[in-house]
């Protein structure tokens, strides 16, 4: 496969509204983005991908976009913009944006004209159908934030679809003349200079002809099933001529969301990331992500999770690119989730990742994955902005579901485990804002996991991970070299080679809280661990090692 530079990076996911508030006004900015850039450049970052910044009334935290080409008010303006565009760029660095074409907000000028009348000009931009004979929504889809996907409009007397949120109309990919206009933005912003796009829940632009009722055997009101609207039969259509209209006129990188891509059917996979004529350079697909315990008595399923990732390595090899990731603004935080945030913290938060970064494929940090950050557990509901858990709340509360056992689920699977402020240091709001109140409460550990505090701590997750940074740019075996999954006799204990011309690398990492046997097999050193003694018998709880053996 060819060498791109896309292969040989490591992105950094920055979540603008938690990532560092340059105004005080309680709110992450761009300005913010662009003060904290010298970080990621000494913490080895080539590409940043930013979320939404568009302007959008927020209700799912941008990813409700009200106007692609202007900048939210709250994050500064297209000047900052342009201003961090060429910042990044200055520092040798890359930057992608996040592209959100499945929905618009329901404040868009598209939908706003849409819903105003039935004989609107763009009332096929979106999903409108008729209620049923007894004044129920068209089918019994379920949409992914809890509740059925369709909301009713009063004035025009029919229903629109949202798979999202209510304030998040799915746009009507069958009419070209929304396409077309797609594309336009997507020109538009290329155009401006950005380096490429991470392409928000693109799996779902295609829904099933029909729009059938879905299987209910369970006989629940709503099906949350996402069958009728993900990675559908025709997708691929639309893909391949977004590709030529769009990505093919510029040299840019793209990453696709590619929930319900799976590697059972390759000739689907190919279609996506093929290298010859794949419309991604990779996608994040996620079936390692939901193996982890969602209550304090399950643990992560490691076998599950070694299947999982090994086939993606094994079914990319010689056709396409993996990306790499544990954690971004839509999951829990790994360290908490899949492993332990208390006893074994700093050993655990290093042992994951030296799992995952480690594999072929480009690897993804998310803000603060870097320090360790924790899960949260604030007291009451009010306290979260999370719209999918807000939902769930409601719903659970309307059955009678006990406040702490409602507060369990949002403890354990919030999105709103991510997006607490990235804690800096000490000071204040762990150092994000000075503001007395900041848009979503700082994780109260701040004081004790914080950026400040591990720069200066060659033993922290910090140095560890800027460590691991290091020595995949220097071991050309590490982005290119294959990937072979050894069997150790010991579920608990992942073990996989990377396989090159001039050397062969063992990352070997215990996933538990025991001791396992281990004994690793070949003459090589040991070039990273997260111990400072190893044991030729034995890894410890959370012991994760890399080995590099020269090839003779």
């Amino acid at each position: 496969m060819s060498k791109k530079w896309w292969k040989e990076a490591v992105c950094y996911q920055v979540y603008p509204r938690s990532f560092y508030d340059a105004n005080n006004d309680g709110i992450g900015d761009l300005q913010g983005v662009i003060s904290k850039l010298d970080y990621l450049k000494w913490l080895g970052i080539d590409v940043i991908w930013l979320s939404p910044m568009y302007d959008s009334p927020n209700d799912d935290n941008g990813y409700d976009i009200r106007d692609y080409k202007e900048i939210m008010e709250e994050f500064g303006s297209m000047a900052d913009f342009d201003q961090l565009l060429d910042e990044v760029h200055a520092r040798g660095m890359k930057l992608i944006i996040d592209l959100v074409i499945n929905h618009t907000s329901d404040e868009h000028e598209w939908f706003v004209e849409s819903r105003s009348s039935k004989e609107s000009e763009k009332r096929d931009w979106y999903i409108w159908r008729d209620a049923q004979a007894d004044g129920s929504e068209p089918n019994n889809w379920a949409s992914i934030f809890n509740g059925p996907a369709w909301e009713w409009d009063e004035k025009t007397e029919q229903y629109y679809m949202h798979i999202f949120s209510t304030k998040q109309p799915d746009l009507n990919w069958e009419n070209k003349e929304v396409r077309d206009t797609l594309y336009e933005t997507m020109n538009w912003w290329m155009n401006k200079g950005i380096d490429g796009f991470r392409v928000d829940a693109i799996s779902h632009i295609k829904k099933i002809d029909g729009l059938p009722d879905l299987p209910n055997e369970t006989e629940e009101t709503f099906v949350e099933s996402f069958d009728g609207h993900m990675n559908r039969p025709g997708i691929h259509d639309y893909l391949q001529e977004m590709k030529r209209e769009t990505l093919d006129q510029h040299d840019v990188f793209t990453v696709g969301e590619a929930n319900g891509v799976r590697m059972e059917n390759p000739d689907d996979v190919a279609a996506w990331v093929g290298e010859n004529n794949g419309v991604f350079n990779m996608v994040f697909q996620f079936e390692h992500l939901g193996l982890w315990g969602k209550d304090a008595e399950q643990k992560l399923d490691v076998a599950a999770v070694k299947e999982a990732l090994s086939k993606w390595q094994y079914g990319l090899e010689g056709l396409g690119w993996n990306a790499l990731f544990i954690e971004n603004h839509d999951q829990t935080r790994a360290v908490s989730s899949w492993g332990n945030d208390e006893e074994y913290w700093n050993l655990c938060a290093k042992a994951l990742g030296t799992m995952y970064f480690f594999m072929k494929g480009t690897p993804f940090i998310y803000q603060g994955q870097e320090i360790g950050m924790t899960n949260v557990q604030f007291d009451s509901i009010e306290e979260y902005d999370d719209v999918s858990m807000r939902n769930y709340y409601k719903q659970e509360s309307a059955k009678g579901v006990p406040h702490e056992e409602i507060m369990q689920v949002v403890w354990s699977q919030g999105r709103d485990n991510s997006r607490t402020p990235l804690q800096w240091s000490t000071e204040k709001n762990g150092g994000f804002s000075q503001a007395d109140n900041t848009w979503l409460k700082v994780n109260p550990n701040y004081r004790e996991i914080n950026v400040d505090s591990q720069k200066a701590d060659p033993s922290s997750i910090l140095s560890f991970y800027r460590k691991m940074i290091e020595v995949r740019k220097q071991y050309d075996t590490l982005v290119y070299g294959t990937y072979q999954l050894r069997d150790v006799g010991v579920e608990e204990v992942f073990v996989y080679e990377r396989h090159g011309q001039d050397d062969t690398f063992t990352i070997a990492v215990n996933l538990s809280e025991e001791a396992h046997r281990f004994e690793h097999e070949g003459n090589g050193t040991i070039i990273l661990s997260n111990y400072d003694e190893a044991d030729s018998q034995q890894l410890k709880p959370y012991e994760a090692r890399i080995y590099r053996k020269t090839n003779s």
